[in-house]
């Protein structure tokens, strides 16, 4: 069996992702299941933990992030393409759509009743996505990745005392809302030009590009509703030229995934992207502010394992194709 590491981010949720870990930590104590525990004390030091963690042998392990997306974040970029780490998670902080994208419960006990019944047999082998800035700076994502208005809002949200006041009440989810209603009257437009496995593509009056490798982001919004995460392709969505007031009303059919109907909406699949701005624009990868545009995108084809309950493209294509043989 697989040695057990968890990374704990006790400042996620507010502070409450401590109390998170004291419950599961005692259940750990309580089935008699070894395990390490490390606990981050800055931005970035997940991403150590679990690099040092990665390559202090060549032996399988198994590596659970405990905290909100910037902490599976950190994680991943510190395993990034290493064979011998699978990767799970317990939500703790206020967004967790890592945890709705891979069907992980959003309990913490229950999460980790779920990892523990996982561990048994083989992770879903998953795509992940790198974000190749002009600066030479690279950055791996394992959700999505935006530039544009998404971008600023996730920079604002980090940034904000009113997400750890909404935290505190359990509304955590809606510091999302609030800054968009705050930029949706002052944010300037502009032309993107956006390559997608070399065919170029020039969006004017955009909004924001979001390329996802799985269907959530902003804590629910089903912005890319057929992304799988083992496809092979990622999925592309811009908003662009479409009035301020109506940018609202697209806002609010993003949590059920019916934004894609507006016109002003385009979607697409891809692997390999570029995206280029005639004004520099904010970026952001699984919530996180990594830099600006310009940037490119590469797919990392089934490059990670994970724990999750998600059913993939493999087993699906399986199950329609044995169902067929019936017919």
């Amino acid at each position: 069996m697989k040695q057990i590491y968890f990374i704990i981010n006790p400042k996620a949720g507010n502070g409450s992702c401590l109390k998170i870990w004291k419950k599961v930590e005692s259940k750990l104590m309580s089935d008699q299941i070894s395990f390490l525990a490390f606990f981050s004390e800055y931005p970035g030091h997940a991403k150590l933990i679990a690099k040092q963690i990665a390559c202090s042998d060549q032996q399988e392990k198994l590596m659970i992030a405990v905290g909100g997306d910037g902490t599976i974040h950190e994680v991943l970029n510190g395993v990034a393409n290493d064979k011998n780490i699978t990767l799970g998670f317990i939500p703790g902080g206020s967004g967790n759509d890592f945890s709705r994208g891979f069907q992980i419960p959003a309990d913490p006990e229950e999460a980790l009743t779920v990892i523990l019944r996982l561990r048994k047999r083989p992770g879903k082998q998953i795509d992940i996505g790198k974000v190749c800035l002009n600066n030479m700076e690279e950055h791996y994502f394992i959700n999505n990745m935006g530039a544009g208005l998404d971008a600023i809002i996730s920079y604002q949200v980090n940034q904000s005392r009113i997400k750890a006041l909404l935290n505190k009440i359990s509304l955590g989810r809606l510091v999302y809302v609030y800054f968009l209603l705050k930029n949706v009257f002052t944010y300037k437009t502009g032309r993107f030009d956006l390559s997608i496995d070399g065919k170029t593509h020039i969006f004017e009056q955009t909004w924001f590009i979001t390329v996802s490798n799985q269907p959530y982001y902003g804590g629910g919004m089903k912005i890319a509703p057929d992304a799988n995460p083992d496809d092979g392709l990622f999925d592309i969505t811009i908003v662009h030229q479409l009035s301020r007031v109506k940018l609202l009303f697209v806002f609010m059919s993003v949590f059920w995934g019916r934004h894609t109907h507006f016109k002003e909406v385009k979607t697409f699949k891809g692997k390999n992207i570029t995206i280029y701005s005639t004004e520099t624009q904010y970026v952001h990868a699984d919530g996180e502010h990594i830099g600006y545009t310009p940037l490119s995108i590469h797919l990392h084809a089934k490059s990670l394992e994970v724990l999750s309950r998600s059913r993939g493209k493999e087993e699906v294509d399986l199950k329609e194709r044995d169902s067929n043989e019936f017919c």
